[in-house]
């Protein structure tokens, strides 16, 4: 947190410069919370670089991808031409196509699934793809039969009469919600996700972009909400992310400092006969891809070598690692040795 304050008051400047606009201005009403959502996005890019020292490559694209999508709704809401005003749609429709992308890559993460390595580069594709489709108004009818620039409360709009190439976006939000669901259902059925909160989570931050993007077709809203359901959605996974990383504590049980067990004499010196017998019967429910991780821990070896040898994530690393403790009954990597130890002595 300390880090924080700092930021916040470097960015102060930078959003009153964003916003640009008198306080109270009726006309500049909207301009002001998408130079808001905007600033809000960009300020939750920094602090994900700055704070998180574990960080991956999908949740940086889906940060990025909000920041940029909220940049080209500022710019449209201000734009004065219409050549201004497709340009900065283009801008957030190139955050927009990359983000159901993103944030399927982080799922897949934190439901420790793993894809074929071509996967990914074929869904990029896609993406860029869906992009040059989303940005040719302008150039080509194929998205946009005809395009209009219009003012309403102040505020840029564009009027689009919508051509046959239009419905591929809605094919291509489909695919990705799908894909999520699917990917959400498949983790939990096979243990992957074990947490109710974890999975209500992902679920939200799935449904919820899309049930906006869907409201929005049907009811005419002058301000896009999805400016605001992005940075709901990237809030809702930083927070399961963060969860992950924090899940080797959670999985402490505190109520034992509060209400310590009474002495009792153990052949295994401080550790309970009973706290053996856990440790053997874990050994035999750790999973192909937990042994790997715990003959690491064994051997004293650090997280991120441990990543590199299996090739997995240090989020998938320490959730493996909150499960293996879970199932051994071992709070530390000096408990796993000692235990380990005496096991392996008698």
């Amino acid at each position: 947190m300390k880090k924080v304050l700092p930021l916040l008051l470097v960015f102060l400047p930078f959003i009153f410069t964003l916003l640009g606009h008198p306080v109270g201005g009726k006309t500049a009403s909207m301009s002001v919370l998408y130079g808001l959502t905007a600033t809000i996005s960009l300020f939750l890019l920094v602090m994900y670089c700055l704070i998180l020292r574990n960080k991956d490559k999908w949740f940086l694209l889906l940060f990025s991808s909000v920041f940029i999508v909220n940049v080209g709704y500022y710019m449209l809401s201000t734009s004065q031409t219409l050549e201004k005003a497709l340009m900065a749609n283009r801008i957030s429709y190139f955050g927009s196509v990359f983000l159901p992308f993103s944030i399927l890559m982080s799922i897949l993460n934190i439901s420790n699934i793993k894809l074929k390595k071509i996967v990914p580069y074929l869904l990029l594709g896609v993406a860029i793809i869906m992009f040059c489709i989303t940005a040719s108004p302008g150039i080509l009818d194929i998205y946009y039969k005809d395009v209009t620039l219009n003012t309403v409360n102040g505020i840029t709009v564009l009027d689009k009469t919508y051509a046959s190439f239009h419905c591929l976006y809605l094919y291509y939000l489909l695919f990705y919600f799908i894909a999520m669901i699917v990917a959400i259902v498949y983790s939990t059925s096979n243990n992957r996700i074990k947490s109710s909160a974890h999975v209500f989570i992902l679920i939200s931050a799935a449904f919820v972009n899309f049930f906006v993007w869907f409201v929005e077709q049907l009811i005419n809203v002058e301000f896009e909400m999805l400016s605001i359901s992005y940075i709901i959605s990237e809030v809702f996974l930083l927070g399961l992310y963060c969860l992950i990383q924090e899940h080797q504590l959670s999985s402490f049980d505190f109520t034992k400092l509060l209400n310590p067990s009474p002495v009792t004499t153990s052949p295994y010196g401080i550790y309970s006969i009973e706290k053996i017998e856990k440790y053997k019967d874990g050994l035999a429910k750790l999973t192909e891809k937990e042994i790997p991780v715990y003959e690491g821990y064994l051997l004293k070896k650090t997280q991120k070598t441990i990543s590199e040898e299996t090739n997995l994530g240090l989020p998938t690393i320490k959730w493996h690692v909150g499960n293996i403790y879970e199932k051994l009954g071992v709070t530390s990597r000096k408990e796993l040795i000692e235990i380990n130890n005496i096991v392996s002595d008698k």
